[in-house]
């Protein structure tokens, strides 16, 4: 079930790589939920950024978590981890498994 949008909310497209599977997620929407909707199945259990089930790399691209603390060392937000599930797009992503080639920053 997706969550409701207010009208006038940017949207972004979201790439997976290694797939190539692509779909479009609003800004005020997290990763996990607009791949769910589209069809996409990732990996997740918790939802809530604890779990670190759907851990991923964001390869290119900005994010923001819903949460100030997600279950992510500041080290690995740095290293480009991120966690799909409360995770925001703020442009256009790619996202890869956690252990794709780190972003180059």
């Amino acid at each position: 079930m997706s969550e409701p949008r207010s009208a006038g909310v940017a949207s972004f497209q979201v790439r997976l790589e290694p797939q190539g599977a692509i779909f479009d997620c609003p800004a005020d929407q997290p990763l996990l939920l607009a791949a769910l909707a589209a069809g996409i199945a990732l990996p997740w259990s918790c939802r809530n950024g604890t779990c670190r089930t759907c851990l991923a790399r964001c390869i290119s691209g900005r994010v923001e978590h819903r949460i100030a603390w997600p279950g992510l060392s500041a080290e690995e937000k740095a290293d480009g981890l991120i966690l799909p599930c409360v995770a925001e797009p703020r442009s256009p992503v790619t996202l890869g498994p956690p252990d794709a080639t780190a972003p180059q920053r």
